[in-house]
């Protein structure tokens, strides 16, 4: 069985991609750095990984690079790209600053059938993180006029469930959006140690995530929507593959890279205004793209199909 680890960066080596290269090496993951034209391309070069510079990000597929443009996490749809190109069964898509604990990917369950717990939520959508120890958090790309309901749950017994997406948690500075990070500010250890879903559709993100190679055509970071680029790409893939995701312990300490939230919060303004309109017509997604782009992200869909 291949197994890929996909990472994007601009920075020096991270005490996360350092750790990820020694955990690539101890338990036979593949460890691919997407770099982009700030990456300090050297020192990768150097890391125990296969580093895609921008010049073989081009030879893999010009169109597809051109369509996607620098300065963009987007370059990792490439690093998914090479993964399916060289056999990958199993692609773990991570963050620089997530820094992996000693037994991230031991609990790996893509591909088995599992017994999970199942939730439902009484406004039709779920949030992952309504069932942990911080419901008063809510995760990035969780439709923002339903998060006052978003804890009005159902526990509904434990279900099997065959996982080809597992998307486990961050301890440290979670995954919320902008709004609950100026507001709360919190740092999080959390406590759920078995996995769980739902039958409902459910943001997850490309930070801590363990993908099936049947999904990876399906699943991309999609350009153009600001950081609603990886959640509205899993709300799309679940229109394809639905009751296949599970939610599993936090299985990195996510240390945050120096962010604006200010302007986080303006490049998530396209989630805030359309999120929910987006999971009502899943199928009609395009209309909910910004319009100028249109053109330009179907040339980017094909290139990556």
């Amino acid at each position: 069985m291949k197994k890929f680890i996909v990472t994007t960066t601009i920075n020096d080596p991270t005490k996360a991609t350092k750790k990820f290269a020694e955990i690539a090496k101890r338990d036979g993951w593949v460890f691919v750095v997407v770099g982009d034209t700030k990456t300090p391309h050297e020192k990768y070069e150097e890391l125990d990984c296969i580093y895609l510079s921008p010049g073989k990000q081009e030879q893999l597929n010009k169109k597809l690079s051109d369509s996607i443009g620098w300065k963009s996490i987007r370059r990792r749809n490439l690093g998914f790209l090479y993964a399916y190109e060289n056999g990958a069964d199993i692609l773990a898509t991570v963050d620089d600053d997530n820094i992996p604990y000693d037994d991230w990917g031991k609990d790996l369950y893509i591909n088995q059938e599992v017994e999970i717990d199942l939730w439902h939520s009484n406004n039709g959508y779920f949030d992952p993180i309504s069932v942990t120890n911080t419901p008063d958090l809510w995760h990035r790309g969780y439709p923002i006029n339903l998060v006052p309901t978003k804890n009005e749950i159902e526990y509904k017994g434990k279900t099997k469930r065959k996982v080809l997406i597992q998307a486990d948690f961050w301890d440290g500075d979670p995954d919320i959006d902008a709004i609950c990070r100026l507001t709360k500010k919190p740092c999080v250890k959390y406590n759920h140690s078995s996995p769980f879903g739902s039958n409902q559709i459910s943001p997850f993100n490309s930070q801590n995530t363990f993908i099936a190679r049947e999904v990876i055509p399906y699943y991309c970071m999609l350009s153009y929507v600001g950081r609603m680029d990886d959640i509205w790409g899993s709300y799309i893939v679940q229109n394809y593959f639905s009751n296949n995701l599970i939610y599993n312990r936090a299985s990195v300490y996510q240390d945050r890279n120096e962010q604006d939230l200010i302007v986080n919060m303006e490049e998530e303004m396209i989630g805030y205004k359309k999120t929910e309109k987006l999971l009502r017509d899943l199928n009609n997604y395009l209309r909910y793209l910004p319009q100028n782009t249109i053109d330009s992200y179907k040339i980017y869909r094909d290139c990556y199909k």
